[in-house]
């Protein structure tokens, strides 16, 4: 063996002292007496999680770089406790077909610190069965945002079904309808609010009802009923921190101008209880950067988007840590359900699985700020909040992060080629 770790582990529900036994980047043994190992480590009493998977992320390479590439969009991801993305095709030029997706895979190879899958956007002449053997999962943008690929004509998109049910990949749907979306002048979020109204959420998971039973994940929900309504077609369901956060009375900034917009509190409110309940599938940051000189325009002229891919999961770090919120659920929100959903060989610890770990001290919170964050954005809306982040991050044996400090290299792969 390769290596063998001690420590605190979170094993199918429970939190055991054991040792993990790793071989070529898996896990190959789990038990309380693993003898030898090229290497030994021993974690004390901190707490060890399989490591994160985020599946919606906008890392903007190609095209775009100047936001986040994805060196730094990767690195960021490891801060923040993640081994695992989703990139998302809304680049410059988008990725649409064979040609453009080959050509972000070679631009980003050998940048990546932790692993990835890309997806590739619905046109209406895409090439569904080409494009599905070298894709994570495929877009559907029902309505309009960065990148504006959009695709909101029912007749084109029920061209596109059958093949992508055959291909068994999962379709991630923007899930607002374009023809509900307003486009009056806005000044502040409430505008914003108003232009892009909850029952444009609605109406498309109406739309998307005749599909159901098909692996369709509805990203970003905003709201309890869109949860429900996603449940009663069989569709998974993705929920940010930033529309668990905030809402529309708190905050009006450009800083928290997004697609979908923050709602009011009620909404808000509603959502986080939905979650509570058990009714949201997996987290999702939509990390989304845009430069400090962008957002700092004036309302109409900024851009839609937050950054999170580093913030998400240690600020449900320290909620658990105060009691708010179950350890059990976000394990399962944050990497067995995103890991399974995308057939990531992640999320568990346990046999057969890759060797990636989480390692926390929660008993060591620490104020967010943007000055320590490692997004191109420079910037982030959670400034000043309390947060856990990582002691030792590790991706298939590799150990990125020790004692808070980087010490790896770009060891990513694209999950899909490396299966």
């Amino acid at each position: 063996m390769d290596l063998v770790i001690e420590g605190k582990f979170y094993i199918d529900g429970e939190v055991k002292e054991t040792a993990v036994g790793i071989e070529d980047g898996r896990i190959v043994t789990i038990g309380k007496l693993v003898r030898g190992g090229d290497e030994r480590i021993d974690l004390g009493g901190k707490l060890i999680l399989p490591g994160f998977v985020d599946p919606h992320v906008h890392f903007r390479e190609p095209g775009l770089t100047q936001k986040e590439d994805f060196a730094s969009g990767t690195l960021s991801a490891l801060y923040g406790d993640v081994t695992g993305i989703l990139d998302m095709p809304n680049t410059r030029p988008p990725t649409t077909d064979v040609r453009t997706l080959m050509e972000k895979k070679a631009g980003i190879r050998g940048k990546a610190y932790v692993d990835y899958g890309l997806f590739a956007a619905l046109t209406p002449d895409a090439d569904i069965e080409k494009l599905a053997t070298s894709v994570a999962g495929f877009k559907l943008f029902m309505g309009s945002t960065t990148g504006n690929i959009l695709m909101n004509d029912d007749e084109e998109i029920s061209y596109l079904m059958g093949d992508i049910a055959r291909s068994g990949k999962v379709l991630s749907v923007h899930a607002e309808d374009d023809d509900l979306i307003g486009r009056e002048t806005e000044h502040d979020n409430w505008d914003h609010l108003r232009n892009r109204p909850v029952e444009a959420e609605h109406n498309a998971l109406r739309r998307l009802a005749r599909y159901k039973g098909m692996r369709i994940n509805i990203c970003h929900v905003t709201d309890a009923r869109t949860a429900d309504m996603a449940a009663a077609c069989g569709f998974t369901t993705e929920v940010t921190m930033h529309h668990m956060m905030f809402s529309a009375e708190d905050v009006t900034g450009t800083e928290y101008k997004v697609n979908p917009p923050i709602r009011d509190m009620r909404t808000r409110d509603g959502l986080c209880r939905a979650v509570s309940e058990g009714k949201l599938y997996m987290f999702g940051s939509d990390h989304a950067p845009h430069t400090q000189a962008e957002k700092m325009q004036d309302y109409p002229s900024a851009p839609g988007g937050m950054i999170g891919v580093e913030t998400t999961v240690p600020i449900l770090m320290d909620w658990f840590a105060k009691g708010r919120f179950p350890l059990d659920m976000l394990v399962r929100m944050g990497s067995e359900h995103p890991a399974g959903l995308f057939g990531m060989n992640k999320g568990r610890i346990a046999v057969g699985f890759d060797a990636d770990f989480a390692v926390f001290d929660i008993h060591d919170p620490r104020p967010i700020s943007a000055d320590d964050l490692h997004s191109k954005a420079g910037h982030t809306a959670y400034e000043g909040m309390q947060a856990v982040f990582p002691d030792t991050v590790i991706v298939r044996g590799g150990i990125q992060i020790q004692d808070g400090e980087f010490c790896g290299e770009p060891l990513g792969v694209d999950y899909v080629e490396h299966a």
